[in-house]
């Protein structure tokens, strides 16, 4: 069945009391249950469906869209974990079943995790797949230091954040280079800092080539960067700045005057922001 797993525009062939039979390509039908319907559908109406497999795994058609669709990585909840698999939270009624034979590795309810639908060829039903790195391919040479690019942050480690970039190239930011928290499962504007020789890109959260100051120096911009504003200045309360962003009271004055000199930020009765020259 060519639309298993895609958004499809079908017209309704039929009625009957459980719904509406569609027109397939391969000039079978699928069925549009009942609960999907407004009672003002008539013969020859298109509509826009997601066709999938219910319990029993019989093809069915659903105006719900999922969060992803066939062939196509996101990062989705677990919602239930058995002995035989995990049950993924896709947006449909029905979750996307993991198999335990295509686990990266166990799952955690409540955790989330880089999935990618597939059709099982042995039950012709769309499964989840977390062994991402079989879809993955070596990133091409055009990946050089300074490009922008676009990543899918889809997991952290010890090392750092890791990226998918366009579905197909893996990338890491470095924990040491982050001083910011990232949302797994959150798209976000990279640099590429480096294309290793096995294909893999190392990724920085500023564009290629920006002044770079210390450490402290750096998380403030980065803060100021996703925030537009902080509300701290040189008169905070030590406790105050230790708790908003990990650093003494000498430390932060010592960054903001760094900034500051650079024309990176400017500073306010209330707090601090970036330079607006």
């Amino acid at each position: 069945m060519k639309e298993l797993g895609l958004v499809n525009r079908l017209y309704i062939n039929r009625f009957t009391d459980f719904g509406a039979y569609l027109a397939l390509r391969d000039g079978e039908e699928v069925l549009l249950p009942k609960g999907y319907l407004n009672g003002e559908e008539k013969a020859g109406d298109e509509v826009t469906v997601f066709v999938y497999t219910d319990s029993e795994d019989r093809p069915v058609a659903v105006t719900d869209m999922p969060l992803l669709i066939l062939d196509q990585f996101g990062v989705l909840t677990c919602k239930e974990v058995t002995s035989f698999g995990a049950f993924m939270d896709w947006g449909l009624l029905k979750d996307l079943f993991v198999p335990n034979s295509e686990m990266a590795k166990p799952m955690t309810i409540g955790q989330k995790y880089l999935i990618r639908v597939c059709a099982d060829y042995r039950s012709n039903r769309l499964i989840g797949v977390s062994k991402y790195r079989e879809f993955l391919y070596p990133a091409p040479k055009d990946y050089v230091p300074g490009n922008e690019c676009e990543g899918l942050i889809f997991e952290k480690t010890d090392l750092g954040y890791k990226v998918l970039l366009e579905d197909c190239y893996e990338g890491l930011l470095y924990s040491n280079e982050v001083f910011q928290e990232l949302v797994i499962g959150e798209v976000r504007k990279l640099w590429v800092k480096k294309r290793r020789e096995d294909g893999k890109i190392d990724l920085q959260l500023l564009p290629f080539g920006r002044v770079k100051y210390e450490e402290g120096a750096e998380k403030i911009l980065q803060i100021l960067q996703e925030k537009g504003f902080l509300p701290l200045n040189d008169r905070s309360e030590p406790e105050v700045i230790k708790q908003q962003l990990g650093m003494s009271k000498k430390q932060f004055k010592q960054c903001i005057g760094q900034l500051y000199k650079a024309r990176e930020i400017s500073i306010h009765e209330d707090g601090i922001s970036l330079s607006s020259d």
